[in-house]
């Protein structure tokens, strides 16, 4: 099996261009989302979906600066994508065997196999996949499976001209983050942490193949600050809905033991 691979997506570099974007829909053939004026900054693209597989951020802050005028505002932008987990609901949950992990680690859907069902986009942490309206199939980001067996890089992060999303060997990559964590901190960067890098930071997912550097909470990002696959809570749900069971047996019981020792009196 080959070394996992994945994406290393370092915010503070990213310059909003959103060729990532651009670079993904033109190698996956991907439709448009529509041609309207969102309102949402300067982006036009909302949030990830079935024709959207990289997605950049236009996040507007409040400047904090005093010599700043009141109103004024910064950006941050973060290029998104599928996390691809290491422990992933999409796949737990699928019903064909349609969503598989790849040889690279990777998390990938098979169209061909795919029947539409659903479950999949409910048991996302990351409302990453969802269903195409003409087919009703689920799609997403496939780390450009076909060009990982031509040992290519992806395409968002071929066409990043800043090295904002940096693919490669897994442990490369979180040797890569943790180097430029330490950095930024010695610059002054206190807040910057990395999101989802490993087992012990995202216990929910078990990491993520993924991850990123980021300089605010994950609200801000429009990610969850404590993503769990679903299927990780079903043994502990199980074991509540049995406990109450239980607990409504005894009850039961003790009810009909009071009756029966009131009719004898």
């Amino acid at each position: 099996m080959a070394a996992g691979k994945g994406f290393f997506t370092d915010t503070t570099i990213c310059i909003g261009c959103k060729a990532c974007e651009v670079a993904c829909k033109q190698w996956n053939q991907l439709p448009d989302d529509g041609f309207t004026f969102t309102g949402m900054s300067y982006d036009n693209t909302v949030h990830l979906g079935a024709s959207t597989w990289r997605h950049v951020a236009f996040i507007e802050r409040p400047v904090a600066l005093s010599n700043q005028d009141a109103g004024d505002f910064s950006w941050l932008f973060s290029s998104d994508v599928c996390k691809h987990c290491a422990r992933a609901g999409c796949l737990e949950s699928c019903p064909t065997g349609a969503i598989i992990r790849t040889e690279f680690d990777t998390v990938y859907v098979q169209p061909d196999i795919c029947n539409g069902c659903g479950y999949c986009v409910v048991n996302c942490p990351f409302g990453v996949i969802d269903r195409r309206e003409d087919d009703g199939r689920a799609w997403k980001c496939t780390l450009c499976y076909d060009r990982l067996k031509e040992d290519m890089t992806p395409a968002c992060a071929k066409a990043c001209p800043t090295e904002s999303i940096q693919f490669g060997d897994l442990d490369d990559l979180r040797q890569r983050a943790r180097n430029r964590i330490d950095q930024l901190h010695e610059q002054g960067m206190s807040e910057a942490y990395l999101y989802g890098a490993s087992k012990e930071d995202q216990p929910g997912t078990e990491g993520l193949n993924a991850f990123f550097l980021l300089l605010d909470k994950p609200e801000a990002y429009n990610l969850p600050p404590d993503p769990i696959v679903p299927t990780k809570t079903v043994k502990d749900a199980w074991k509540s809905m049995g406990l109450a069971v239980v607990g409504m047996a005894v009850t039961a019981i003790g009810s009909v033991l009071l009756a029966g020792n009131g009719a004898r009196r």
